[in-house]
């Protein structure tokens, strides 16, 4: 019974609270790097929740560091009324110096940007995975379309067959 009660803690730990499906989209992910970040508790209870959008999300370097910008993370109305809560200001992404200097040096010299693809529970902290990138073409775009169809239509084939 307590094996159960702990797997099902755990499973809950790990689930995803937002996805950002754009970034695939617009973005060739090169590379993925997981980063902690400094929030405030009002937006913890938020992201318990399920409150947040990466959608229009970006990461940008600034004296060394790294900050997750335009992800909007809504206040629930339980929310402390001595504390105005800001929905969409910076965060600071935690990282290890190899990793931020491997981020900046891509960024600068390369041309590349950084983008976040999803946020998650592990271990009862919030984490975000975000990406080196590089922008898509409109004809990248249109075969990456065209081999997830196939993929789908394949799977299709291969069920019936």
């Amino acid at each position: 019974m307590a094996e159960k009660k702990n797997q099902k803690h755990k499973n809950q730990q790990n689930s995803t609270i937002a996805v950002n499906r754009q970034a695939t989209h617009e973005y060739f992910i090169e590379e993925r790097f997981e980063a902690g970040l400094v929030l405030e508790g009002w937006e913890v209870k938020s992201l318990r929740a399920g409150r947040l959008q990466l959608k229009e999300s970006y990461v940008v370097i600034k004296r060394g560091e790294a900050w997750l910008s335009g992800a909007h993370i809504s206040a629930l109305l339980s929310a402390s009324t001595h504390i105005k809560p800001e929905a969409v200001r910076q965060k600071k992404l935690l990282l290890n110096r190899h990793e931020l200097n491997k981020l900046i040096g891509a960024v600068e010299r390369k041309g590349y940007t950084i983008m976040p693809l999803s946020m998650y529970w592990k271990a009862g902290r919030a984490k975000l995975e975000i990406g080196l990138a590089k922008g898509k073409q409109l004809h990248d775009k249109r075969a990456a379309s065209k081999d997830r169809d196939w993929q789908r239509e394949k799977g299709r084939i291969m069920k019936k067959g």
